[in-house]
């Protein structure tokens, strides 16, 4: 049989080749492996070594040096990872008789605890809304009510198609991830906002205003997408953050679905009920609430318990 040859200085290339043949990996993605190990192989050429003959040794110093930069674990192991595949790459090929990753533990990562609001701060933000005057102010407030009356993904609110709230109905049949359908309830102040800006509906839509142009979504644009994008919802928000006094860096669609999720649990929901209402595929993925308002429970003990060491004057 006859010994592969040795990787050419366009191992890297044959790689990249591999990843968007075999595995239909996006340009983005091909473009990330390639920084990552661009990267590697700076490092490596400082010690005089080279990208497909490093070894475990190199790989520990590589991480270590990242975590002296401050890196944060997540990234370190993003970039763990593209060295993983990599080297897999050259064994299968017949390129190296090992894989030094083999011997190599993954950053620890922890499970980094979602941005929460209060539930004052949500009344802030929502009574904020409702200042605000014309079809835009109607379009806003009803945004963020449903946001945090339904737990809905962005992605789900701005494709909500209108048909979904045109009947006299008290739940939202939502399509998330997958294509999976579940039922969400409506509140009375989300059903409130929604019958507002459905009388003003007409004015986001093209054409003249006597004669507007038909759109199958809920919130409409003029944009290519014909719905109005996660990108503006995400302002939107920001810009009522600032002025209810709210850090608009604290704020964004996705926190409104935290604040959904701990509230909800912070007022007895329980686990499963909660897993339905936002359309996770496992529960373990709800299980991180728990963990919020286990430090929400901790916290309250802490600053307002009469034992309590932290107090002032205790």
């Amino acid at each position: 049989m006859r010994k592969p040859e040795p990787p050419s200085i366009k191992e890297l290339e044959a790689f990249l080749e591999m990843l968007s043949a075999e595995r239909n990996a996006a340009l983005n993605t091909r473009m990330a492996y390639a920084r990552d190990l661009r990267d590697f192989q700076g490092f490596l050429t400082r010690r005089r070594a080279t990208l497909p003959a490093a070894d475990a040794d190199s790989i520990r110093a590589y991480l270590a040096q990242l975590d002296g930069a401050g890196m944060a674990p997540r990234t370190a192991a993003r970039r763990l990872s593209a060295l993983r595949q990599f080297y897999r790459f050259l064994a299968a090929e017949g390129w190296r008789k090992d894989d030094p990753t083999l011997a190599i533990d993954a950053p620890k990562l922890g499970r980094p605890l979602p941005k929460i609001l209060s539930e004052e701060e949500v009344v802030r933000l929502l009574e904020e809304a409702a200042k605000l005057p014309g079809a835009e102010g109607a379009r806003l407030v009803t945004m963020a009510e449903l946001l945090y009356a339904t737990g809905l993904r962005v992605s789900e609110l701005v494709s909500l198609p209108l048909a979904a709230v045109t009947r006299d109905q008290r739940v939202l049949v939502v399509r998330g991830k997958g294509g999976k359908e579940r039922v969400v309830p409506l509140s009375e102040p989300a059903l409130d906002t929604l019958k507002i800006y459905l009388e003003r509906r007409r004015e986001f839509l093209q054409g003249p205003p006597d004669r507007p142009a038909p759109s199958p979504w809920l919130f409409p644009s003029r944009g290519k997408s014909g719905h109005l994008t996660r990108v503006r919802v995400s302002q939107l928000l920001k810009d009522l953050a600032a002025k209810a006094g709210i850090d608009p860096a604290r704020v964004s669609p996705h926190v409104l679905r935290h604040a959904f999720a701990s509230h909800l649990l912070g007022h007895g929901a329980d686990l499963r009920s909660l897993q339905k209402l936002l359309g996770h595929a496992d529960i373990s993925t709800t299980q991180i609430y728990t963990h919020v308002a286990g430090e929400r429970r901790q916290t309250l003990v802490r600053d307002h318990h009469p034992l309590s060491k932290t107090r002032k004057g205790g």
